[in-house]
């Protein structure tokens, strides 16, 4: 496989992380039942309700997809690093925010009728689970970024800073004088 397609996929494969917990983040993570309140109360909780943690980071993640391309060398592994840290984060945050103590927490500013129940039950489905599944994945990414991403191509020399000088011999050299808005018919002294 050629650096460049190796650079590809392992963005693809950290994009595909950052976007899976960036979905999950929106979807409920737990429910919580109030069953000896006078009115039975259900409250749902997304992961941003949980903290955000978790979307935070996805979005921190596909930022730094950005310096994944337009670094090189030892920055562009130290960016894969910063992205599998992130990754890391994600599967912690989202597996932290799930447990009970944190989710009555949460829940608690929320509604006043849970708050009547002495012992509130709580059900969590999976998509804490994708959320740690997209974190996985990212870190997985990020690490091969750090293990192979000084030898990926950058960008190329055209995205540099500083223009190349014209040749005096350039014919586009009147042209390109004319576009930075000198007077080509000025002398030295600045008199026509």
């Amino acid at each position: 496989m050629t650096p460049g397609r190796e650079r590809g996929l392992t963005a693809l494969l950290c994009a595909a992380g950052a976007g899976l917990a960036l979905l999950a983040a929106g979807r409920t993570w737990a429910t919580v039942h109030a069953g000896d309140s006078i009115t039975p109360v259900a409250h749902h909780l997304s992961g941003r309700d949980l903290g955000g943690t978790s979307a935070a980071l996805a979005l921190a993640a596909l930022a730094g997809l950005a310096a994944l391309f337009a670094t090189s060398g030892r920055p562009r592994a130290a960016v894969g690093g910063l992205i599998a840290a992130f990754g890391a984060g994600i599967a912690y945050a989202s597996a932290a925010s799930v447990q009970r103590s944190h989710v009555l927490s949460a829940v608690a500013g929320r509604s006043t009728l849970l708050s009547l129940d002495g012992h509130p039950g709580i059900d969590v489905n999976l998509w804490w689970m994708a959320s740690v599944t997209g974190g996985v994945v990212l870190a997985a990414g990020g690490l091969l970024t750090l293990a192979r991403g000084a030898r990926w191509p950058g960008l190329s020399s055209r995205y540099d800073r500083a223009p190349k000088p014209a040749a005096p011999d350039d014919p586009s050299a009147l042209w390109k004088s004319l576009d930075r808005g000198e007077d080509p018919t000025a002398r030295p002294n600045g008199r026509p």
